[in-house]
């Protein structure tokens, strides 16, 4: 059963949802990844399964379907 790590609700959807992920000093986007979104704080969760394929896919340096520019902010 789910039970949110942020907000402790119990209350759930699926949702593709997409990503940033940050190796080795490069930013990737990745879309669509299927996720466990909290319905109570919006915090998403992904499998094992997921995670492992995300991980393999970043890591063996495939090609991108499309690059993009992105802005960048200093707080």
């Amino acid at each position: 059963m789910f039970e949110c790590h942020i907000c402790n609700s119990r209350k759930s959807h699926t949702e593709n949802i997409s990503e940033v992920f940050q190796i080795d000093g490069r930013f990737h986007l990745v879309e669509n990844i299927p996720a466990t979104v909290c319905s109570n704080c919006g915090e998403a969760i992904f499998s094992r399964a997921t995670t492992e394929h995300i991980r393999s896919m970043l890591h063996s340096n495939p090609q991108p379907i499309e690059t993009i520019s992105m802005d960048v902010y200093a707080y």
